[in-house]
Parts: structure tokens; sequence; C-alpha cells
């Protein structure tokens, strides 16, 4: 009745992705939409695949389910990228030398930094008068 599917979270700034891969006929489907409809920005679909490009596993064998939530457009690409490079690293764990040489398991861990008391942002301060 149900299908056998790999998972991977991918995180990313504010943005986090449960990506999902199972056998298929090549669907990649955010948020309930195609990926050319979510991702328009140029460039970010390229970005996203890149998993696929470096291990040369066929992406048209295989449907992806992604559901996106928070941060912004970029956020969102870098986190469906590492979603999908964990999920590809529990379908075959071979994978994993070449992921790690692409750079695609390493988590990008720069977020915004918070303002801090007594300054206008996070490092910021007010303009210094003398009178």
């Amino acid at each position: 009745m149900s299908e056998q599917y790999y998972e991977g979270i991918g995180r990313r700034k504010e943005a986090t992705a449960r990506v999902r891969l199972m056998s298929g006929s090549g669907r990649f489907i955010v948020n309930d939409k195609p990926i050319e409809k979510y991702f328009t920005r140029l460039g970010d679909i390229e970005a996203i695949l890149a998993p696929f490009k470096v291990t040369g596993e066929n992406p048209s064998a295989l449907d992806v389910t992604v559901k996106v939530e928070g941060g912004g457009v970029s956020g969102q690409t870098g986190a469906v990228q590492l979603g999908l490079a964990r999920a590809l690293l529990l379908m075959n764990p071979d994978y994993r030398k070449v992921l790690r040489e692409g750079g695609l398991l390493t988590r990008d861990a720069r977020v915004k930094e918070r303002k801090k008391p007594g300054l206008k942002r996070a490092r910021k301060a007010p303009t210094y008068t003398k009178r």
C-alpha cells in the first residue's frame, strides 16, 4: 500500500525543508507546485539539482516531494539542496564521498545576528553627537 521513500531534512538561515525521494517518473513537487513554478529565480533550480549532478543519479527515475517553510528564497533553495543531498545519502551510502567533496553535506550555519541593546541593528551604533 505505502511506497518506500527516503527523507532528508535540510535547513538554511530560517528555512526548513523536508525532502522525500521515491521511485517514479521524475516529478519534482515543492509545496504542491512544480519546481519551475515555485523557484523562478535564475540559477535556483540548478543549485537544488546539484546533488543529482554530483552523484550521477538520474533525476527522471525518481519522484521528489518537498515541504519547505520559513526564510526567503535563497534560504529555501539552500535548505532544499541540503535535504536532497541527505535523502540521496540515505538512498545510497556510497554517495557520501562525492557529496562531501562537492560541499553538499555541510550545513551553512550563518544566520542573522541578533540585535544588541543600545544599537540600531546588530552592530550599527547611533550617530555620535558632541553637542
